[in-house]
């Protein structure tokens, strides 16, 4: 039936407009940036009230912040086709600092992009855009910091795994972690259900004695197992044809030991990777490597419960992932946690220890190359003549 001629049309009751945040008054001359920042979210009610130093809220230092900001500063204030400044919920513009601070709470926070938004007076989708502008540009701007040691960096890490854990030539430890999901993009897809029935994406490291990640993998499933990953992975191809992990070091007595990194029972048994002896009642000399090889590998567990305890946004379960954009994601928090290290020493002050995969049990590999295995007894020799 057509509307009746002259009726008035109901009108739809309108949205009320979202209140503008109030302008900050002035602060003192003198007044440090980080101190307007704070400001702007100190005064939110869902925002820890714990956090008030930029070490507390954004989990480095200020000289390491401004550092950031320096690689990305270029791209973050680039003029592009259609670019529209960011804004504040009372209108100011933010500036490189404000846009490093808000996707740096992002990926530190692992709050959602709607309770950031809310925290700054600003749409989930800025949010969203800012983060995802920093990370396209640290992918770019600081991809020196998470590179493969040079011959130089390798001997000092060798050194140093030597010095502390008493194993010769080692060069590093591997482990993985799983990065879970609340659903997969294809929900009739059984790709991502891992083996404790949680989707996940699985990361695998390597990392050296000071925590740095010196190789990682992500993006892989978490249906796959520790050591197929290993053999998709390009530190594979590259350690399987000699290009990585291949010098050799001759020891006390004559025995010669290749360059190589540590994993648990999950990997297989390999020229260029030491894995545990498997069994009670070990002898001495197997049981002395055992437990030093222990020791080596907890260098890597601690890096990934670091990593997960300081970005949160890879802790716990994400809801509906871009299942593109998380590897980069988890690609540049490896990055600027090196970055973290290499400016401060450490990659956090407060180390996390313990498990990094929370109810996942131990896998097992019965792989064992034959030269491996010869490598492997040499080592145990060695260390148990060394004690």
């Amino acid at each position: 039936m057509a509307p009746v001629r002259g009726a008035k049309k109901r009108k739809r009751p309108e949205k009320p407009a979202p209140a503008p945040s109030p302008r900050l008054p002035p602060l003192p001359e003198g007044s440090d940036w980080w101190d307007v920042f704070f400001r702007r979210v100190a005064g939110q009610s869902s925002f820890p009230r714990e956090h008030q130093s930029i070490e507390s809220v954004l989990k480095m230092s200020r000289k390491t912040f401004d550092y950031i900001c320096s690689l990305v500063k270029k791209d973050l204030t680039m003029k592009t086709y259609g670019f529209r400044n960011f804004r504040f919920g009372d209108k100011t513009i933010l500036c490189v600092e404000d846009q490093v601070a808000v996707a740096l709470m992002r990926l530190t926070s692992g709050e959602s992009l709607q309770n950031i938004g809310m925290w700054f007076g600003m749409n989930h989708s800025a949010i969203s855009n800012i983060t995802w502008r920093f990370i396209e540009s640290m992918e770019e701007r600081a991809i020196c910091h998470l590179k493969w040691p040079n011959p130089e960096e390798r001997a000092a890490i060798k050194a140093r795994f030597e010095k502390i854990y008493g194993l010769p030539n080692c060069c590093g430890a591997i482990d993985t972690t799983h990065i879970l999901m609340c659903s997969s993009a294809q929900p009739n897809s059984n790709v991502w259900l891992d083996r404790e029935n949680k989707n996940s994406m699985v990361l695998q490291a390597v990392v050296d004695a000071d925590m740095r990640f010196r190789d990682i993998v992500s993006g892989w499933p978490g249906s796959m197992d520790d050591s197929c990953i290993l053999r998709t992975s390009g530190i594979y191809r590259l350690c399987e044809k000699g290009v990585r992990l291949d010098e050799q070091m001759e020891l006390p007595g004559g025995s010669v030991v290749r360059e190589y990194i540590v994993g648990d029972a999950s990997y297989p048994l390999l020229p260029w990777l030491m894995t545990p002896y498997q069994g009670q009642g070990l002898p001495a000399a197997k049981a002395e490597f055992n437990k030093r090889h222990t020791a080596a590998a907890t260098v890597v567990q601690n890096a990934l419960a670091t990593l997960k305890g300081r970005w949160r946004v890879i802790q716990g379960e994400l809801w509906r992932p871009d299942k593109h954009r998380l590897p980069r994601i988890i690609f540049v928090c490896c990055l600027i946690t090196n970055i973290i290290i290499d400016m401060e020493g450490s990659p956090s002050r407060e180390i996390v220890s313990g498990n990094h995969d929370h109810g996942y049990k131990q896998q097992f590999s019965d792989v064992a190359d034959e030269s491996a295995v010869k490598q492997r007894d040499v080592l145990s020799q060695h260390v148990s003549t060394e004690e």
